[in-house]
């Protein structure tokens, strides 16, 4: 019985969501199967599953072991970047993300990473047809930056 899923942030599940998406990602490109690679990194399929969700309560060794199997090395960018050097948008100036934070001021500042963890999480909410140039060069410099080159959408 797998332990129960530890509280975990809107912007923490979301990289966590992303996380396995990238590795589910890569482990069908490779054309691995789930089994198999589950055997590889010495984890249940059922782990595996719960890891290509981004379930919390899975360990982080489990992860790297799975990517390890996948011939990947996992590294945690955002421990080494100082906290002073994130990059803030005002949400009010592009009306996309306005939408999406509609709970919020529009003189409302929010990291470059929150704004992609909006835009993803309400893609499916969002009026695209809306959307202007500025801020779909704004999101694919989002995807390009921190989602190498595309949303989890």
């Amino acid at each position: 019985m797998p332990s129960a899923s530890p509280y975990t942030g809107p912007e923490q599940q979301a990289d966590l969501a992303r996380l396995g998406s990238r590795l589910r990602e890569h482990r069908r490109a490779l054309g691995i199967t789930a089994v198999a690679c589950a055997e590889a990194a010495g984890v249940s399929r059922v782990t595996l599953h719960r890891i290509e969700s981004g379930n919390p309560s899975v360990t982080v060794g489990a992860y790297c072991n799975v990517a390890a199997a996948l011939g990947l090395h996992l590294s945690v960018p955002a421990l080494e970047r100082p906290a002073g050097d994130q990059v803030t948008v005002t949400v009010g100036d592009y009306p996309g993300l306005r939408a999406l934070a509609w709970q919020t001021d529009a003189g409302t500042t929010i990291t470059e990473v929150e704004a992609l963890n909006l835009y993803e999480r309400g893609w499916r909410h969002l009026d695209q047809g809306t959307l202007t140039d500025r801020e779909r060069a704004f999101i694919q410099h989002l995807a390009d930056t921190y989602s190498q080159g595309g949303l989890l959408v």
